[in-house]
């Protein structure tokens, strides 16, 4: 696209969340790079009321709430070049029609992966501090606790496994490194001197499991990872240990990790669940032992901004003739979490 002539773009994704990823100032920008009608915000790619600004997108910006790019989108953006995703994976929203076409695909995984990566390391020191049974415990004592209720408390030393080295997992590296864990990684792509460049020690899954402590999944939600740790595997974390899941619900038996929390063997954050929400009537809900959040690790208010600003970049890269920073390869999806 050259740089003499701005890019046509439109907006498609639920409107609700327009404002707070584009406030004044990066809609400012926007419009400085790209013609765009911030009054069109797309959800149905077969509306006739957006068909004649679709016919001429050259970019679409993609959020939450966007529906599926298929044929149907294909067919009604002929002049589309690029898709600018403002929030995390691209797998479930860009389908093979428009990867077959060559049109670039970016995404803010990159953005989204920070505040996951803040909500994790927080869980594994209030982990490793026994906050969520300490807490319990005062609740029913009103007393300070005894040395031998705190005689496994504290985060010296403590093992802590990581499952998956994506940008969430590789960010949640970045951030343990102060800290004096002993950790571990297990992640197929990710070879012993990388890990090692990262913090970590690269192992089995199975081997991490035994010997963590703390448990944190970053793994992708792909056909390899579905229900990757089923009864056998949860079965290897020891007793007492805690499982921290902010990827996806898929990837744990949740029929086997109920039964693991009921018998109260195990602990668990869980920031996502499979289904999700879990049923009214799921014991996670009262468990002493699960901190159960809905869905709130990634990017929510303030923090939305950080995406627009990355897809702001991007297009203005775009506008430029350059190269953008943070492309998505339809080869690489299987790493991206």
């Amino acid at each position: 696209m050259p740089s003499a002539s701005l890019p046509r773009a439109v907006f498609a994704m639920d409107p609700v969340h327009l404002p707070l990823l584009f406030p004044k100032s990066l809609m400012t920008r926007l419009h400085r790079t790209a013609e765009i009608d911030t009054g069109l915000v797309v959800r149905d790619f077969s509306d006739p009321a957006a068909a004649t600004a679709l016919a001429g997108a050259e970019v679409l910006i993609t959020g939450w709430g966007c529906p599926r790019l298929e044929e149907g989108a294909a067919a009604s953006t002929p002049s589309l070049r690029a898709v600018l995703h403002a929030a995390g994976s691209v797998r479930s929203l860009v389908g093979e029609a428009m990867w077959e076409r060559g049109v670039t695909v970016s995404s803010a995984v990159i953005g989204n992966a920070v505040p996951v990566a803040e909500y994790t390391l927080a869980m594994i020191l209030l982990a490793g501090k026994d906050v969520f049974a300490h807490r319990e415990r005062f609740r029913r004592t009103h007393a300070q606790p005894t040395p031998v209720e705190t005689a496994d408390t504290g985060n010296l030393g403590r093992r802590v496994g990581i499952i998956g080295a994506s940008r969430v997992g590789r960010r949640l590296l970045e951030l343990l490194r102060p800290y004096d864990f002993d950790v571990l990684l297990h992640d197929p792509y990710v070879d012993a001197a990388e890990a090692a460049e990262l913090g970590a020690q690269a192992v089995s899954l199975d081997d991490l499991l035994l010997r963590s402590d703390i448990v944190s999944l970053h793994a992708p939600d792909i056909p390899e990872t579905h229900r990757m740790l089923d009864h056998a595997r949860l079965a290897l974390i020891r007793d007492g240990g805690v499982l921290i899941n902010t990827s996806r619900g898929a990837l744990v038996d949740h029929a086997a990790l109920t039964d693991e929390l009921v018998s109260g063997r195990l602990h668990a954050v869980l920031d996502v669940t499979d289904p999700e929400p879990l049923p009214a009537d799921s014991p996670l809900y009262r468990l002493p032992n699960v901190f159960l959040t809905p869905h709130i690790a990634g990017s929510l208010g303030n923090e939305l901004e950080r995406l627009g600003r990355i897809v702001v970049e991007e297009l203005e890269r775009l506008a430029d003739g350059l190269s953008l920073a943070h492309e998505v390869r339809h080869a690489d999806l299987a790493r991206m979490a």
